[in-house]
């Protein structure tokens, strides 16, 4: 039961960091283009191996316009605390009280988003079928994997080939 929760987050946070670098991706080119179907180059590598049918990419299209009003602000917020932290850091003088401040305020549009990207997330995976569904996990697992052994400072020869 354990490992089976466990495989549910980290399904569940895969999708919300691919989900997270779609947006941020559309975001900063200002409109739906790029490397990936949505700008990102995470979210093109799966829709791509995940070979949808033109139906699921209107589907999935569709749940990324309708979810793009309410990201779009928390990652507006997130940009701006950034900003903020690196001119906090600049000015030579350090105010803990004010970064402190600034690090409750992202944590909470962190929150948020997140909630969201894994809303998004759930509503695409509806979309797919149980055989992409399947391809999904494989995938997300072999990107986990990659990503904890550079974590580990584990040599590129340790990682899955792609």
């Amino acid at each position: 039961m354990k490992a089976k929760y466990f495989k549910t987050l980290a399904v569940v946070l895969v999708l919300t960091v691919v989900a997270a670098i779609a947006v941020s991706q559309t975001m900063r080119r200002g409109h739906m283009r790029g490397d990936g179907m949505f700008g990102g180059p995470m979210m093109g590598y799966y829709i791509h191996k995940l070979d949808l049918t033109d139906a699921q990419q209107a589907q999935v299209k569709a749940i990324m316009a309708k979810e793009k009003p309410t990201i779009q602000p928390l990652m507006l917020q997130m940009a701006q605390g950034h900003v903020q932290l690196r001119e906090q850091v600049m000015s030579g003088s350090f105010d803990e009280a004010k970064v402190r401040d600034l690090a409750s305020q992202q944590s909470q549009a962190m929150t948020e988003l997140i909630v969201q990207y894994a809303r998004t997330g759930s509503e695409m995976v509806q979309v797919l079928t149980p055989e992409q569904k399947t391809k999904l996990a494989a995938l997300m697992n072999e990107h986990e994997q990659r990503f904890m052994n550079r974590m580990q400072g584990k040599s590129p020869e340790a990682t899955p080939s792609q």
